[in-house]
């Protein structure tokens, strides 16, 4: 058999290419939307993608399900557990050869088995996959690719359908189910290995461990998550909800596209190397992807976001950028364009314009500066303080007076921000408020960067507890 896991840094997602050596076929599972990656590394293993798989629609990322079906035919199958709303229409109303699975259905990839787990929670219609390698002498599971059911110490949040799909009165409920679920994965044995479908630094739970896979047997052991289940239904309810992180703007938009049909690429997009005259457009916002904020903060296109091109790039651009209404243009050296696009097009921000190297930016005249301070600086200044860290932070102890809105959630709350005099924006290191701070110059607020770690404020008096 064979298996390999593919990694998204920035999303910290895994998709899987597994395969049988002995028929020459293969599946991904959980695929992201560039799937040339996929095909090439198929293609370089002697194998044939023959299908497509998924755990459940995903919030954070486009599926790339639907464009291996349009560009290489394959099958695809989906879960048909989570009721008429959390159905993949696109798949079932359109031209497709789909197989729908329940609890329990098997199918086979050469002589490898797949079967379903419905393991609903984090969402609805959610399913594992339990996998058994029949071409040998062992006819025993192996393992679970458990999507975003299981993490490596951690389950996956059940709470994103109401903080995220905008859905009333759904989390307590999701959360219960999702106790359910894991009260059924601790019958597995111990010896099945676990391959999530995320890592540490995804949003889809708030505790991820680092190490990219496990087993039943260790997560029963260590996990937090599963230690939690065992305390019984309520209080485990009332842990996995406490301290989940605010979640970025754009997944509520994945949602509804993986639901009803992902656009079609064909291929990636390839922007055009452009003026800095031509940032001037009105109908596109300007995404910096130069990773020395110091340098964002000391000149830049006017109305440019500070989207830094390291692992925040997805969350920062997919929390400020509306692609609905807005294209963008990027400042980004030649060869870090590819990457760019490629984390731009896995959250639906199809409409690259073109770019602009950071040397040509700085060469140009009249770029626009913002305030950078320290906080014994702002010590000495009026205005009002915006705090974008974590409500879980900001609880545990804070500048007295200070606003709190989570850096992901500037556009949806705007209308809170406090009025009068400059607005001094600050997290926990400086790096979330270099991005706040942009954004929000770009609306016309009159803003001070504090660029400065929360632990090393010296004049400031702290507000402990919520």
């Amino acid at each position: 058999m064979l298996f390999r896991r593919i990694t998204d840094e920035a999303l910290a997602q895994y998709a899987y290419l597994i395969g049988c050596q002995k028929t020459g076929e293969a599946i991904v599972i959980d695929p992201e939307r560039d799937i040339d990656r996929y095909l090439q590394l198929a293609e370089h293993e002697g194998v044939r993608i023959v299908a497509a798989a998924e755990t459940h629609i995903h919030a954070d990322f486009l599926s790339g399900a639907r464009e291996l079906a349009e560009q290489k035919g394959v099958k695809l199958y989906l879960s048909d557990d989570g009721g008429e709303e959390w159905r993949s229409h696109w798949a079932i109303d359109g031209a497709y050869d789909v197989q729908l699975l329940h609890d329990g259905d098997a199918f086979m990839i050469g002589n490898i088995e797949f079967r379903a787990l419905h393991s609903p929670g984090h969402t609805p219609e959610h399913v594992a996959y339990v996998l058994t390698d029949k071409g040998g002498e062992v006819n025993e599971p192996m393992g679970i690719l458990s999507g975003d059911f299981v993490f490596v110490g951690d389950l996956g949040r059940p709470d994103l359908l109401e903080s995220a799909a905008g859905m009333q009165n759904v989390m307590r409920p999701s959360a219960e189910r999702l106790h359910a679920s894991a009260t059924s994965f601790l019958d597995f044995p111990d010896y099945l290995q676990v391959w999530p479908a995320h890592g540490a630094g995804s949003a889809c739970g708030k505790a991820l461990g680092a190490v990219p896979m496990s087993t039943v047997g260790y997560e029963k052991r260590f996990s937090p998550a599963l230690a939690a289940v065992g305390q019984g239904r309520d209080s485990f309810v009332d842990w996995i909800l406490a301290d989940q992180p605010e979640p970025p703007l754009y997944f509520g938009r994945m949602k509804v596209l993986n639901r009803d049909g992902v656009p079609v690429l064909g291929g990636l997009p390839e922007p055009a190397h452009v003026r800095v005259e031509d940032l001037a457009d009105e109908t596109a916002v300007v995404l910096d992807t130069r990773r020395d904020r110091a340098a964002f903060m000391g000149g830049h296109a006017a109305g440019s976001v500070y989207a830094p091109l390291n692992k925040s790039f997805p969350t920062i651009t997919g929390s400020y950028v509306l692609p609905e209404e807005q294209g963008v243009y990027l400042i980004a050296d030649d060869e870090d364009v590819e990457t760019a696009v490629r984390q731009l097009i896995r959250i639906g921000i199809d409409d690259i314009r073109g770019y602009v190297t950071p040397g040509e930016l700085e060469a140009a005249a009249d770029l626009a500066v913002i305030k950078r301070v320290t906080f014994a600086q702002a010590a000495a200044l009026d205005g009002n303080v915006l705090d974008v860290r974590r409500a879980s932070e900001f609880s545990g102890g804070h500048l007295e007076g200070a606003c709190n809105i989570a850096h992901t959630r500037l556009i949806p709350r705007f209308d809170e921000l406090p009025s009068g005099g400059p607005l001094q924006v600050h997290c926990a290191t400086g790096a979330r408020a270099a991005s706040a701070a942009s954004y929000l110059a770009r609306r016309g607020v009159e803003v001070v960067y504090i660029d400065d770690s929360y632990a090393g404020r010296p004049l400031l008096d702290v507000a402990e507890g919520a």
